[in-house]
């Protein structure tokens, strides 16, 4: 694979977020605008920077991608030098849905690379109930907290400094303590 590195000439922006999303996917510009009910010149020129897709198009692509549409806005502009290479704390893009307890922010500076990095805080007594099977190599770091996480059915209790492994088997996680637990989770290829 070819890696390609960001520069100030060429920084990652929203085309090249969905392109990468897209095609990690392995959904072709002609199937997604299929499924757009869209041209495949109007999906190339959004991936490409040259036209401004509306909210409601935003709403419509995260939906055909399966991602949540707070990834596909554009985040806090990063100083010249920082733009795809810095993400600073207070400027992270917030994906995912806290809904089950977990709330998510891409750590990566986009979506463009190989792999995503995401820091994750699971709040007190918290759990994702059903299973999350998805076709991914994923590390996990837990830096606070207490975490419980099943893997394949075999369950593991981790504590701050511990690791784990997951390569594509179905796996769920529970924070069954009072206070929240973070880990730093490297995701291949970018699911959001």
């Amino acid at each position: 694979m070819t890696m390609q590195h960001a520069t100030p000439d060429t920084p990652h922006t929203l085309g090249a977020d969905l392109r990468a999303i897209r095609k990690a996917r392995g959904v072709t510009l002609a199937t997604m605008a299929q499924r757009l009910s869209r041209s495949v010149g109007w999906l190339s020129q959004v991936e490409r920077d040259k036209s401004e897709p509306s909210i409601t198009d935003l709403r419509q692509i995260a939906s055909c991608l399966d991602v949540p549409v707070s990834i596909l806005f554009r985040h806090a502009a990063a100083p010249a030098a920082e733009a795809g290479f810095v993400v600073r704390a207070d400027a992270r893009r917030p994906i995912g849905s806290s809904a089950a307890g977990l709330v998510e922010e891409l750590l990566s500076p986009d979506l463009t690379d190989d792999f995503e990095m995401v820091h994750s805080t699971f709040l007190p007594h918290s759990r994702i109930k059903d299973l999350v099977i998805r076709p991914t190599q994923e590390v996990g770091y837990l830096v606070s907290g207490r975490l419980e996480i099943e893997i394949a059915g075999i369950s593991h209790s981790l504590a701050p400094g511990d690791s784990f492994r997951i390569r594509g088997e179905p796996f769920r996680w529970a924070n069954p303590a009072p206070d929240p637990a973070v880990a730093i989770w490297v995701i291949a290829p970018p699911v959001y």
